[in-house]
């Protein structure tokens, strides 16, 4: 009875320990919390990608389990997840009208701003690029992604595209854009939707709740998440240094592709370069201050 009573404490104290180690201090919450209402709040502005800040705030792979494996991710990280989703739904609601105000001031100034909050995260980015080692063919694959995504980026900047008539189908379709917004970082739905002119009547029926707009929008978007998020874990599980490099090479493709080319006057331009180095100083400083979403593991 003794020894049984022995090893019942010693299983309550492993628990115990194992609890304390899975559990997030409020000042993580907190961050997590933050960072998903960054994620929230920038994943509907035009020209920038929810996949992106995913990878800047050090959630991407987290969000990738979680679509192929939501079971044993939930599990590992349901506290994480539960702060960042919280955040993302404050953001997407609540600070991406902050935003969005920001930007009906001075669309220019608004995307210097995220230009510098994406920049200053790139040396944190190639560093975590690099952890596994580097060779050859990750500076190729970076050169290509970066390629590829700005000629597909200028593209639908500059190219001609068809106006679509809103409908089920066409929003199912904005759905799974905006999925693969999320699983391939740099891949900017709202720029195409601008480009079909289907992007201010999805914008405004998330915004009323419209479940003729909600229900077909959600499908596309977690389907084709789901779909490909597999994908994209095998490949960073086999190929991390390849797969991480083409992720960077894709955050700069986007980030360059929304510099603003022009401007009024001198003066603009110098306003738009002090946005920009605004917001490099809050990432660098995030970075320092370890801004980033913290898991339970």
């Amino acid at each position: 009875m003794k020894a049984d009573n022995e090893q019942t404490q010693i299983n309550t104290d492993k628990d115990k320990i194992g609890n304390k180690k899975n559990s997030l201090s409020p000042v993580t919450m907190l961050k997590n919390f933050i960072c998903g209402a960054a994620i929230g709040g920038g994943a509907i502005l035009p020209g920038i990608s929810g996949g992106v800040l995913c990878v800047v705030f050090g959630v991407y792979r987290a969000i990738m389990e979680l679509f192929s494996h939501p079971v044993k991710a939930i599990k590992k990280n349901w506290k994480m997840f539960l702060f960042v989703g919280l955040g993302w739904i404050f953001g997407f609601w609540i600070f991406a009208k902050v935003i969005e105000f920001l930007f009906a001031k001075s669309e220019m100034m608004a995307t210097w701003l995220f230009i510098g909050l994406i920049i200053g995260t790139v040396p944190a980015l190639y560093k975590e690029a690099g952890k596994h080692g580097r060779s050859k063919g990750s500076f190729i694959s970076m050169f290509v992604a970066f390629a590829t995504l700005t000629g597909i980026l200028t593209y639908v900047q500059y190219g001609e595209f068809v106006q679509v008539t809103p409908s089920f189908g066409w929003y199912i379709f904005s759905g799974a854009l905006w999925g693969l917004s999320i699983v391939v970082p740099g891949m900017t739905s709202s720029s195409i939707l601008m480009s079909l002119g289907i992007y201010q009547d999805l914008n405004s029926g998330i915004a009323s709740f419209d479940m003729g707009v909600m229900i077909p929008w959600v499908i596309g978007m977690f389907g084709t998440a789901i779909l490909l998020a597999r994908l994209v874990t095998y490949f960073f599980d086999k190929l991390y240094s390849l797969s991480f490099h083409a992720v960077l090479g894709i955050v700069l493709a986007s980030t360059v592709v929304i510099i603003p080319l022009d401007y009024n006057n001198v003066l603009q331009l110098i306003a738009g370069i002090l946005f920009g180095g605004a917001g490099f100083i809050i990432a660098y400083l995030s970075d320092k201050m370890d801004l980033k979403v913290k898991s339970e593991s």
